[in-house]
């Protein structure tokens, strides 16, 4: 089996061509106005040209009204919707509905009644993504891309029956150990590739892509 690889927070044409040469099999874009990958229509759609057919484009929303998604499907054209927000199973019906997209449910986790959560999302959403839950002491938390890990364990006695995927302080060095702790096929990095908050590094994103797929 080899591990699937998201890289997320993209904002340039160099960033994309590198994720896409060293085999990542999707490109997330981030739509939060608080974030420093934060993008505007018109930088989406000229991005969304740089990305092949055979790689997914996933729109990362949190809390999103119908107004903001429709705009960011026009712009993007993604293949798949990253709720990262408290976005209700009944709204997650909604959006599939909507939109005919697949849906992906972030899951925020900092305790061990944090991954039986998921289980209420088992009838809506398509997977799932297991992510560090941000402190409530932590000065300016994003709802991700904070460059936090959680206890790896806690994924490890409660893996969903469904398809999902791993993030939260992921980087090239600890991803392998992450996997083999875990048993995720799936794992998702933003913060572990930047040599800056928003400012994605080509030769880190190799590096990432490289360690995950060889785990």
């Amino acid at each position: 089996m080899t591990v699937r690889v998201k890289i997320c927070g993209l904002s340039t044409p160099e960033t994309i061509r590198a994720s896409v040469d060293a085999g990542a099999d999707y490109l997330g874009f981030a739509f939060y106005p608080k974030s420093p990958r934060h993008l505007t229509y018109e930088q989406a759609a000229a991005l969304a040209t740089h990305v092949p057919s055979s790689v997914l484009k996933v729109a990362f929303t949190v809390d999103a009204d119908d107004r903001t998604l429709d705009a960011v499907v026009e712009a993007l054209k993604p293949d798949m919707l990253q709720l990262h927000g408290e976005e209700t199973p009944e709204r997650l019906v909604y959006l599939k509905a909507r939109f005919g997209l697949t849906l992906m449910k972030v899951i925020g986790v900092a305790g061990p009644e944090d991954p039986l959560r998921a289980a209420i999302y088992r009838d809506s959403a398509d997977l799932l993504l297991f992510d560090a839950k941000p402190p409530k002491s932590m000065a300016g938390a994003l709802p991700g891309g904070n460059g936090l890990a959680f206890d790896w364990s806690l994924i490890a006695g409660h893996r969903p029956e469904m398809p999902w995927m791993l993030s939260g302080g992921l980087n090239a060095e600890n991803v392998a150990e992450a996997i083999r702790i875990t048993g995720a096929e799936a794992v998702d990095v933003s913060s572990g590739v930047e040599s800056a908050p928003g400012q994605k590094d080509p030769a880190a994103i190799e590096a990432f892509i490289r360690a995950a797929k060889a785990a």
